[in-house]
């Protein structure tokens, strides 16, 4: 071998939407991700301003990748899964607000911090509702079943990432970047296998938290219950937040999100639910015709009436001057 040959060294592989103009950015980023993960579509409804970027460096077998930009939601369909020649299990974790992942018809809503497996081989949905900041770790499939031969039925299953081994998964897998894992302070199989390990006791906690939760349903369905009535007696109260109605109940606002969670709901999502169903009665009343658009979205709680009708539309797929010309 020649002494001066050069030895091809890993690096970090990165997508920006700073590369193309503002117009062509979501499809620009549509691409990136096919290219840097599997075929997925894309959607977003900040299209006009939409930003993201992608970086993505090997860890030994695994793929370690970091996401961030704006709001959006990712699919994986069938179209896409014909096409793919590779797939992988999908290990993702966001730190910075809720999401939500879905597979096999299991909806998993996440909170800061979680964990939870995805599988490529089926269809799913991220649905990433303020930002798009996560760490996706790419795992072969093989790898991951070695270390959870039931990691088929795993999938969509969140994983605590603020207590018990669950909060180990987490906060390691949050210390790998794509930068970091060029030159890791230990072998990457030895990191790899932590991971992996990490993985069966996080998954094993679950299990027995689902367990004992079983025995909790009623009293979690009921305490679900009060936040979701609070929290429509109130839906009127401009700048309502989980904080106010929790304090409102005597919980905390972490058990406020984990009621609703559990009922595959967020506290924004009912809110804004309530809203929109008041204010839909409201349109299609003519008793309420003296009152202009703007005054309803008042009496529901919004105190811009450019924000209502963005809201309303995005809801009910209409403006409310529409509905109520409808009517």
């Amino acid at each position: 071998m020649n002494g001066n040959a050069l030895i091809a060294t890993p690096a970090v592989h990165t997508w920006s939407t700073d590369a193309v103009p503002p117009s062509q950015r979501l499809d620009y980023w549509i691409g990136a991700v096919c290219e840097g993960f599997l075929e997925m579509d894309v959607t977003s409804s900040l299209a006009g301003s939409f930003g993201a970027t992608l970086e993505s460096a090997p860890l030994g077998a695994i793929g370690v990748n970091r996401v961030r930009g704006s709001a959006q939601d990712v699919y994986r369909t069938r179209r896409a899964i014909s096409h793919s020649r590779s797939n992988y299990y999908y290990l993702l974790c966001k730190t910075d607000s809720p999401w939500v992942a879905v597979q096999d018809d299991r909806s998993a809503r996440m909170l800061p911090g979680d964990v939870v497996l995805v599988d490529s081989r089926r269809c799913y949905e991220l649905h990433l509702l303020q930002s798009a900041d996560t760490l996706s770790l790419e795992l072969p499939t093989a790898w991951v079943e070695s270390w959870l031969p039931d990691a088929g039925d795993r999938v969509a299953r969140r994983i605590d990432g603020q207590s018990g081994w669950g909060r180990v998964l987490s906060g390691f897998a949050q210390q790998l970047s794509p930068q970091g894992v060029l030159r890791p302070p230990l072998p990457s199989a030895l990191l790899t296998d932590h991971l992996g390990g990490l993985l069966a006791l996080a998954a094993g906690a679950a299990d027995e938290a689902s367990g004992a939760a079983a025995h909790g349903e009623g009293a979690r369905a009921a305490l679900r219950r009060r936040v979701l009535d609070a929290t429509r007696d109130r839906h009127a109260e401009p700048g309502l937040t989980a904080a106010s109605v929790a304090r409102g109940l005597g919980i905390s606002e972490r058990s406020l999100h984990r009621s609703l969670n559990e009922g595959a709901t967020t506290f924004a999502a009912a809110l804004s639910g309530f809203r929109m169903q008041v204010a839909r009665r409201m349109l299609g009343d003519a008793r309420f015709d003296r009152l202009s658009i703007a005054e309803i979205g008042s009496r529901v709680g919004f105190t811009d009436a450019s924000h209502f009708v963005r809201q309303f539309s995005r809801h009910l797929g209409m403006t409310p001057g529409t509905l109520r010309r409808q009517r």
